[in-house]
C-alpha cells in the first residue's frame, strides 16, 4: 500500500484501535463503516435466533436454514444445521450448501484468512492482506461436529467429514475424509445390485 493514500476514516479506526488491513481497508469511506455496522448488527441478530432455544424442535431443518439464507449463503431444500454452526458472515454469499446436506453442531465455514504467503520476520500481520474463496459444498454431504471448513475448498457429493476436522483442501465425492488437515482415509463403494 506504499502508493495508496490512506483515507481519513481509516486513520480514524486506526486511533480508536481498529488493526485493520491497509490492503484492505485503506481507502474505506463513512458511509462504507456505517452501513457495514448496521449490516453487522442484522447479522448479528440474525445468528442469535440460530440457537434460540425455544425453537429447537424447528430448528435444524426448517429455521436454521432459512436464516443462513437471509445472511446471504445458498442453501439447497432439505439441509440440516445443528446448534452452534457459524458461518462466514463477512462473505456469506460465497457459501453454496447443496440439497440434503447435514452440517452438525459446532461446525465453521470460512470464505478468508489472513494471507501469509509473503509474511517474512519482521512483518506486522496486522496488515496483511486477506486469501478470500468460495466454499462449495455438494448434495448429501455430512460434516461431523466441530469441523472447519477454510476458504477455496470444495466438499464434492456425498462426502462424510469427521467430527473435528480442519478441511484445507477440497474433498472428493463420495469419500469419507478426516483429520486436521482433513484427508481422505476411505472412497465409499457402490452398491452391488443383486439379480435374482
Amino acid at each position: 500500500m506504499n502508493n495508496k493514500q490512506l483515507s481519513v476514516t481509516y486513520k480514524l479506526l486506526r486511533i480508536f484501535g481498529f488493526n485493520y488491513s491497509e490492503d484492505e481497508y485503506g481507502d474505506v469511506s463513512l458511509w462504507r463503516v456505517i452501513k457495514q455496522f448496521f449490516k453487522n448488527i442484522h447479522l448479528k441478530h440474525l445468528e442469535k435466533m440460530l440457537d434460540r432455544f425455544y425453537l429447537e424442535p424447528f430448528a435444524p431443518r426448517k429455521l436454521r436454514p432459512i436464516l443462513i439464507r437471509k445472511m446471504g449463503c445458498h442453501v439447497g431444500k432439505n439441509t440440516f444445521f445443528g446448534d452452534y454452526v457459524r458461518i462466514d458472515t463477512s462473505y456469506a454469499d460465497m457459501i453454496f450448501i447443496g440439497d440434503y446436506t447435514h452440517i452438525t453442531s459446532g461446525c465453521r465455514i470460512l470464505c478468508h484468512q489472513r494471507d501469509l504467503m509473503s509474511y517474512c520476520v519482521g512483518d506486522n500481520a496486522a496488515k496483511l492482506g486477506y486469501r478470500i474463496g468460495e466454499v462449495h459444498i455438494g448434495k448429501g454431504v455430512m460434516v461431523g461436529m466441530e469441523t472447519l471448513i477454510m476458504p477455496g475448498v470444495t466438499i464434492g457429493d456425498g462426502a462424510i467429514i469427521g467430527a473435528g476436522s480442519i478441511v484445507t483442501k477440497d474433498i472428493p465425492a463420495w469419500t469419507i475424509a478426516v483429520g486436521n488437515p482433513a484427508k481422505v482415509v476411505k472412497e465409499i463403494p457402490k452398491r452391488e445390485i443383486i439379480h435374482e
